[in-house]
């Protein structure tokens, strides 16, 4: 499987000339969610979700199909009938050739005064990859690549570099990065690196790797 970092929290997977998009959301590329089979999603926030892109690809590609928590699914299902799938933690599915697992129920908590939105996040074959969303996730099975969700006005680095251990991952590959500045980004290595306990990798965007 090939795993290409797009902008923020979005990664394209392709194995068997297919490929599975999951958070294109609009602090992306335009195109993230182009071309693509399938496509994920883990909650309604912008930086995440998207509608008027997913829009785009849904009705440029009429074989490509959506799975997603209800309060994406409900913005899209009417104009794409039978292409939305209403997910929820503990859910099974195969989309477009890859096997996903369903984890986790509520987005991270940014402030007691704010109120949480749902969340999941999304283990592909087996393990091989694991998207959390917004929230710390631990799937309760063997990860091989983590998906980590490093800079957000939700967490701080103690937790993060906590949830890499907790988790154990392989190799951990971050995401949720736009809001870290390149000044910024040699200590989040540094410290993850030497204390996460797995090999950390960071992909600029537009950047591959296999898993």
């Amino acid at each position: 499987m090939r795993l290409t970092k797009k902008t923020h929290a979005c990664v394209r997977l392709e194995k068997g000339g297919r490929t599975l998009v999951i958070d294109p959301g609009g602090f992306g590329e335009p195109d993230a969610a182009a071309g693509a089979d399938a496509i994920l999603v883990t909650h309604e926030h912008p930086d995440h979700f998207d509608e008027g892109r997913l829009r785009d690809a849904l009705e440029a590609r009429p074989g490509a199909e959506l799975w997603t928590l209800k309060s994406v699914a409900d913005r899209l299902a009417a104009a794409h009938p039978g292409r939305v799938h209403t997910v929820g933690d503990g859910d099974t599915f195969t989309a477009a050739g890859f096997d996903v697992q369903v984890h986790g129920e509520l987005h991270a908590v940014i402030h007691p005064d704010i109120p949480r939105v749902t969340n999941v996040g999304y283990l592909v074959d087996g393990g091989r990859v694991f998207h959390p969303g917004d929230a710390l996730t631990v799937p309760g099975e063997p990860v091989d690549t983590l998906l980590v969700p490093v800079m957000a006005p939700w967490n701080k680095i103690s937790e993060i570099i906590d949830y890499v251990r907790e988790v154990g991952p392989r190799r951990a590959l971050d995401v949720h990065d736009a809001l870290l500045t390149d000044l910024a980004r040699p200590i989040y290595d540094g410290h993850i690196g030497r204390l996460g306990g797995t090999d950390h990798q960071r992909l600029a965007p537009g950047a591959s790797a296999e898993v």
